[in-house]
């Protein structure tokens, strides 16, 4: 009997022993003297919170002010993203996720734009990791249908800058293009060099451009292209009484020189394409030869290919998982 005991009680103390060794407080007490442990074992929800907020701070952009540059002129500035420590829980905690799902809160920069007066803008912001395809259209018409399929099927939007003489006659075809998800800027009447024409010229460049958007795409444009990329202060300050931004390109494909080769124009892109770029182009044969070279070569740096108001938004571009305004 004594002996049928002493066995039962050894049984007892090595199963109790087991138990305790396995128990969240044993591994703990393990892990402290070892110094691996992470406070989480007294409630998931402290522990959780503990970790949000001793690593929120590295996942935080500060705001960018829009700035006036002496080379690039004015150069928009780009949202901050704060994170949401009480929604970033919630959602961790809803999805049972094993990593932090970040949620953010937008923080406007205090300098905009707008803020800056008028003046020429060349480029989007430096950390912008984003690139816009400007298509100046007055010409080339034949070639445009081939360059929407490419842009659908890599699955991407640009912009393109219309001559008013063109868009007057060829509106279907001006159509398809925003009907294909693209933006729609002003190029624009007769692609007369701004700067050289009179007051009374360039307001009718732009203006009767500007009418001829609104009768075939129903609302007006925000951004004027002016041709070869001739302009003064004057034709800066035109634009914007007609609430157009006018803008330019960083880097210049010169597809609209016969001697330029497909491959020179993806070996330029290739090798000067940075964040915030604004890539200028027209519809040529060449061009259409070069753009998945061109597109390819942009989205092998991580750079979204998006219009022009995109990059010159200070939104930054595909924020952790969601923003909440």
């Amino acid at each position: 009997m004594k002996k049928n005991y002493y066995i039962a009680s050894v049984l007892t103390l090595i199963i109790v022993t087991i138990i305790c060794y396995h128990s969240p407080v044993f591994v703990y007490i393990s892990a402290l003297r070892n110094q691996t442990a992470t406070p989480v074992f007294l409630s998931d929800d402290v522990g959780l919170k503990a970790k949000i907020d001793k690593e929120a701070s590295s996942h935080e952009s500060a705001p960018i002010n829009a700035r006036n540059d002496r080379v690039w002129k004015l150069i928009p500035g780009l949202d901050g993203l704060i994170v949401d420590k009480e929604k970033t829980f919630e959602k961790t905690k809803q999805l049972h996720s094993k990593q932090i799902q970040w949620v953010y809160k937008i923080v406007k920069p205090v300098i905009d734009l707008k803020d800056l007066g008028t003046g020429p803008i060349y480029r989007g912001n430096e950390q912008k990791k984003a690139v816009a395809l400007m298509v100046n259209v007055a010409w080339g018409t034949e070639y445009l249908p081939e360059m929407l399929k490419i842009f659908q099927k890599e699955n991407i939007k640009v912009t393109f800058f219309l001559d008013g003489t063109w868009l007057n006659d060829h509106r279907k075809e001006g159509l398809a293009l925003e009907n294909a998800g693209h933006e729609i800027g002003n190029h624009g009447y007769t692609h007369r060099m701004m700067s050289q024409v009179t007051v009374d010229r360039m307001q009718r460049e732009i203006g009767r451009t500007e009418e001829v958007i609104k009768q075939v795409f129903h609302h007006p444009s925000k951004w004027f292209a002016p041709p070869a990329g001739d302009y003064n202060t004057k034709v800066v300050q035109i634009a914007n009484e007609f609430r157009l931004g006018t803008v330019l390109w960083t880097l210049d494909t010169i597809d609209w020189r016969k001697t330029t080769s497909s491959s020179s124009m993806i070996q330029k892109v290739s090798t000067k394409v940075e964040p915030g770029n604004l890539i200028l182009m027209h519809p040529t044969d060449r061009t259409v030869k070069a753009l998945p070279g061109i597109i390819h070569a942009i989205k092998q740096k991580n750079l979204v290919l998006t219009t022009v108001s995109e990059v010159l938004s200070t939104k930054r571009m595909n924020p952790p998982l969601r923003v909440h305004p």
